[in-house]
């Protein structure tokens, strides 16, 4: 039986872009306004597209209308397709082998809980082969609120699996504080990694229910599935 989701961030945890999504993200405004941006005054590590892009019209005295951010949304993902062959992007280390390892399990389920549009979701883990592992997921499309995310991934691995998770079986999986603070609200146990741009100090003050240097052993990720 299903019975273990594993909820997936993106960035920092199952790939590294190479720094194609920052240069995107820099590149959306002009191309979309045509006015430049400065990302140095924005947080975006473990925040979502729509968020992001929110803040950055407010930078620029831009207000954030739908039109507005739909413009931005579109430069972005243009300007993402373009960056993605251009920079040493990576899949991170061990993570094949664990999604691998849990598409083959009967009581695994792996998904996305993402900060990422779902066309940019899409766009990055297909230019790294490893889309196909995912059934389903909540995206930046469903809330700029990244804690408002968590129930929208419940919901959907419910009508996708018809399987009821116990919170206990729920994985929130990702590299930052975030990603703790939207596992922890829905009551799930949070696996956090430290290859992004947080260290494992600082993952570990915010008490995940377990924290790696990486996923470059599959086995140790396993262990903390209960059988």
């Amino acid at each position: 039986m299903t019975e273990n989701l594993l909820l997936w961030d993106i960035d920092g945890t199952l790939i590294t872009t190479g720094q194609a999504s920052e240069t995107a993200i820099g590149q959306a405004t002009e191309y979309a306004f045509g006015i430049k941006s400065d990302l140095s005054k924005v947080d975006f590590h473990g925040r979502t597209d729509t968020w992001v892009g929110i803040e950055l019209l407010k930078q620029l005295n831009l207000a954030a209308t739908p039109e507005h951010i739909h413009r931005f949304h579109e430069a972005y993902l243009d300007c993402l397709k373009k960056q993605l062959p251009l920079h040493p992007g990576k899949v991170l280390p061990g993570i094949v082998a664990i999604l691998e390892q849990a598409a083959k399990r009967r009581d695994c389920v792996n998904a996305l809980l993402t900060g990422n549009l779902e066309r940019g979701a899409k766009l990055k883990l297909s230019h790294y082969s490893i889309w196909h592992y995912f059934e389903f997921g909540a995206f930046a499309d469903d809330s700029h609120i990244r804690n408002e995310l968590g129930p929208v991934a419940l919901k959907r691995a419910l009508a996708r699996t018809g399987h009821d998770f116990s919170p206990d079986r729920v994985y929130v999986i990702g590299d930052t504080p975030h990603d703790i603070t939207c596992g922890k609200i829905i009551g799930a146990k949070t696996i956090s990694v430290a290859t992004g741009n947080y260290t494992k100090a600082e993952l570990l003050a915010c008490e995940p229910y377990a924290c790696f240097d990486d996923f470059s052993h599959p086995e140790k990720f396993f262990e903390l599935l209960r059988p």
